[in-house]
């Protein structure tokens, strides 16, 4: 393989990290169920792009597990309260990249984003090696 085009992937990291703050800002427009889980599956299509991004010759199925991977631990952090850790968790960027509280839709969310990055990245990396 030859790898992936990182100005692509870095510019689909900055794109869902946007898409990921407007769907926080324009829930209103969005139906219920989807603003629950629309900001948690954006954020781990984030990870998945910037990991495909840091590591560029990697499979995508191993940067699809080890996107999700990454999701699932830090929502598995969530379960522990310290001071310190909840102090950085009330600054904004603390509790946009560590959350607050665990939850299993969370850990679905996550699946399913890095699942739709999974897939964008199977097509983007087929259509580059066809010469599409």
């Amino acid at each position: 393989m030859e790898g992936r085009n990182r100005k692509l992937y870095a510019f689909l990291t900055i794109i869902v990290m946007v898409l990921g703050l407007l769907s926080r800002k324009a829930a209103f427009l969005l139906p219920d169920i989807v603003t629950m889980y629309l900001g948690d599956a954006l954020w781990a299509l984030m990870i998945f792009f910037g990991a495909a991004f840091l590591f560029p010759k990697l499979k995508t199925s191993r940067i699809w597990l080890l996107s999700l991977l990454f999701c699932w631990f830090i929502e598995t952090t969530q379960l522990y309260h310290a001071p310190w850790i909840d102090a950085i968790r009330a600054t904004t960027l603390g509790g946009l990249i560590l959350g607050f509280g665990f939850l299993w839709s969370d850990i679905i969310a996550y699946t399913i984003g890095t699942l739709v990055g999974a897939l964008l990245d199977y097509y983007l990396v087929r259509k580059t090696r066809s010469g599409n």
